[in-house]
C-alpha cells in the first residue's frame, strides 16, 4: 500500500512503529514465549529476537497497543521457559552456563541448525529480560515473579567461563568443538555484552577485559568525519537500543572528546554521504536512500547489468565505505538511526514512501531491497517476509526518539549503571 506523502512525521512514525510491533504478536508461540527469527515458514526462534520482544511489550503497553495483563502473561511465559529449560550443554539442549543457543526450535525450544551458544544473542535476550524487570514494578504476584525470575536468569550467566581462558570474551561455543576460534575485535555491538558481563554480581568479567577490547578500536577520518569506525550500520544501533550513551564517556571517548551517541550520529552522516557519492553507481543510492548494514540480500550470484558485472550477496554484513556493498539497502536501519540524526532518517523515510511504495507492505519495512537488480517495480529485488531483529530495532529506536522510554527504564536498572562504571564510564546521567 502506498503511503501518503502528505502524512506528518509523527503520523508516519506511529504507523511504522505500530506495524513493526505487530510482528511480535504474530510470530509468538504462546506455549513457551519463543519468537521467530523471521516470518518465513519454518523459521526457528532467535533468542535475540525474544529479547527485543520483551522490550517491545513495554512499548506496546505504553502506546495502548496491548494490555498490561497481556504483556505480563507473555513475559512470564518467556521467563519461565528460559529459567526451566535444559542448561546441560548437550547438542539438543537449550543452553549452557546461563547462555543459550542462538536458534531454537519454535515448538520444543531445543537447539537447531547446530547453532552456537551465542554470547551476543544471549546478551540481547538479557537486555529484554532486564527491561521487563524494571518496567513491571507493581506489587502483584505476577509482576513480583517477573522481577524474581529476571534477576535469577541474569545472575546465572557465567561470564567468566565465556572468556575461554583469555582476557576478552569469545563469540560462542559449540558442544561438538568447544569455543569458536575468534573473539571480538574492533568496535562492534559487543559493548552491551561487556557492560552486562562487568556488572554481574556472581561471575563478572575483570575490568581489564573491557580495556583490552577497546584497544582494538579503529578511529578514522572518512569524508571529513572523525569517528570510531564500524562498517555495518546496525553496530551503531544495537547496544544503544537499551543504553543511553549521550553525554557519558569511557576512557577511549574521553580522549577523543566524543561519546558513543555522537559517534553514531557521525556514522549516520557518513552513510548518507557514501550513498550520495555512490562510488559504484548503484541504482537508487542518494542523499535520501541509504542504510547499508547486515541484512538480507538477493542471493549469491553474478550478473551483467548495463554492461557491468555485478556481484550480489545473500544475508551479509554490508559496510561503508570499505564494503562489501552490492546495492542492497535496508530501510529498517534508516529508522533505527532516528535518535542520532532525525533530520536524515525522516527525510529518507518520506523518500522511501514516495519513491518505493511497492516495497512497503502494510506499513512494514523489509530487511532489504535492491533497485539495481531490477524487478517488477522501482524497488527491484525486495526481501521476502520480515526479520524480527529489524522490526524490533524499529520499535525501540522510534520509541527512544519519541519518549526515551527504554533508555529511561535502563537508567533505573542497577546492573546497567554498575557495568558502565566498571567499564570506566563517567559524566552525564551516571553522575
Amino acid at each position: 500500500m502506498a503511503e501518503s506523502p502528505a502524512q506528518s512525521d509523527e503520523e508516519l512514525l506511529d504507523r511504522f512503529q505500530r506495524a513493526a510491533f505487530g510482528y511480535f504478536l504474530e510470530q509468538f508461540n504462546p506455549e513457551n514465549g519463543l519468537v521467530a527469527d523471521t516470518s518465513r515458514a519454518g523459521s526457528p526462534a532467535s533468542i535475540a529476537v525474544v529479547g527485543f520482544a520483551l522490550s517491545c511489550y513495554a512499548v506496546g503497553v505504553e502506546r495502548g497497543w496491548m494490555t498490561r495483563a497481556d504483556a505480563v502473561a507473555r513475559t512470564l511465559v518467556i521467563l519461565r521457559f528460559f529459567w526451566d529449560c535444559s542448561q546441560d550443554g548437550q547438542a539438543d539442549a537449550t543452553g549452557y552456563k546461563g547462555f543459550y543457543y542462538h536458534f531454537l526450535d519454535m515448538k520444543t525450544g531445543k537447539r537447531v541448525w547446530q547453532s552456537e551458544v551465542s554470547l551476543i544473542d544471549t546478551t540481547l535476550l538479557l537486555a529484554g529480560v532486564l527491561t521487563v524487570s524494571v518496567y513491571f514494578s507493581e506489587e502483584t504476584p505476577s509482576e513480583n515473579e517477573i522481577r524474581k525470575r529476571a534477576d535469577a536468569i541474569y545472575r546465572r550467566v557465567d561470564w567468566q567461563w565465556a572468556r575461554g581462558g583469555g582476557t576478552t570474551v569469545r563469540q560462542g561455543w559449540k558442544p561438538e568443538s568447544g569455543f569458536l576460534h575468534y573473539g571480538w575485535g574492533g568496535y562492534d555491538e559487543a559493548i552491551i555484552l561487556y557492560v552486562l558481563g562487568l556488572a554481574s554480581p556472581t561471575h563478572p568479567f575483570p575490568e581489564s577485559s573491557y580495556t583490552k577490547w577497546t584497544a582494538t578500536y579503529q578511529w578514522e577520518n572518512i569524508y571529513d568525519y572523525e569517528f570510531l569506525y564500524a562498517g555495518p550500520l546496525f553496530i551503531h544501533h544495537f547496544s544503544q537500543a537499551w543504553i543511553d550513551f549521550a553525554g557519558i564517556r569511557d576512557r577511549f571517548m574521553r580522549e577523543k572528546k566524543s561519546d558513543y551517541f555522537e559517534n553514531s550520529r557521525c556514522a549516520t552522516y557518513v552513510q548518507r554521504e557514501y550513498a550520495r557519492r555512490n562510488p559504484f553507481g548503484f541504482d537508487g543510492y542518494g542523499k535520501d536512500c541509504w542504510g547499508i548494514t547486515a541484512n538480507d540480500g538477493p542471493g549469491f550470484q553474478t550478473l551483467k547489468i548495463d554492461g557491468m558485472e555485478r556481484r550480489f550477496l545473500g544475508y551479509a554484513a554490508r559496510g561503508v565505505p570499505y564494503g562489501p556493498d552490492d546495492g542492497t539497502i535496508d530501510p529498517c536501519a534508516v529508522l533505527a538511526s532516528l535518535p542520532f540524526a532525525p533530520e536524515l532518517s525522516l527525510s529518507a523515510l518520506h523518500h522511501f514512501c514516495v519513491r518505493y511504495p511497492e516495497m512497503i507492505r502494510d506499513s512494514r519495512l523489509p530487511s532489504g531491497f535492491n533497485p539495481t537488480l531490477r524487478g517488477d517495480g522501482p524497488s527491484g529485488w525486495v526481501s521476502e517476509g520480515y526479520f524480527g531483529l529489524d522490526q524490533g530495532i524499529i520499535v525501540l529506536m522510534i520509541e527512544n526518539y519519541r519518549s526515551r522510554l527504554i533508555w529511561n527504564l535502563m537508567r533505573r536498572c542497577p546492573y546497567i549503571g554498575n557495568g558502565l562504571r566498571r567499564a570506566g564510564f563517567t559524566g552525564g546521567w551516571l553522575s
